[in-house]
């Protein structure tokens, strides 16, 4: 199962705010924009998503931003995926209709593999992910705002 690019970026944003062990400045679009080459338009939605969904604390205004509003041990990375994914459906039979449909198990085997994927991704959170955080911060380009202790 492949993630749509929307929860990648939405996990890579999470794991980037994950890295500021503070956890009390407040992150910009176009610092994620920057940092993962995405167009801010892009960010914004998933920022948005995330803010809606308790991921991030957002705080709008001029002097505003988001971060995490949560302990980056307390996101289970399971949830994150289901929270972001549109559909976790991996074939529709009905788009084109599969005249196989009847007889076929295919689509509950590949429903089996899912829960199987979302089984594994249950027993790990964000903190798990950025464990070697000072590893993570060294590929990132230089912001002097996101530094580790």
């Amino acid at each position: 199962m492949q993630l749509t690019r929307y929860t990648d970026f939405g996990i890579r944003t999470l794991m980037y705010l994950a890295l500021d062990p503070a956890r009390e400045r407040l992150f910009r679009i176009a610092e994620i924009t920057e940092v993962f080459d995405l167009s801010p338009n892009h960010v914004s939605k998933i920022v948005h998503h995330l803010g809606k969904t308790g991921y991030l604390k957002t705080i709008r205004g001029k002097a505003g931003g988001f971060r995490l509003a949560k302990e980056p041990a307390a996101i289970n990375m399971g949830r994150l995926v289901r929270d972001l994914e549109h559909s976790l459906e991996p074939v529709d039979c009905n788009k084109p209709y599969c005249r196989l449909v009847p007889a076929c198990r295919l689509k509950e085997v590949l429903a089996d593999a899912v829960y199987a994927y979302l089984h594994v991704l249950d027993k790990y959170t964000l903190a798990d992910v950025v464990a070697n955080g000072s590893d993570l911060h060294a590929l990132l380009p230089s912001h002097e705002s996101v530094c580790l202790s």
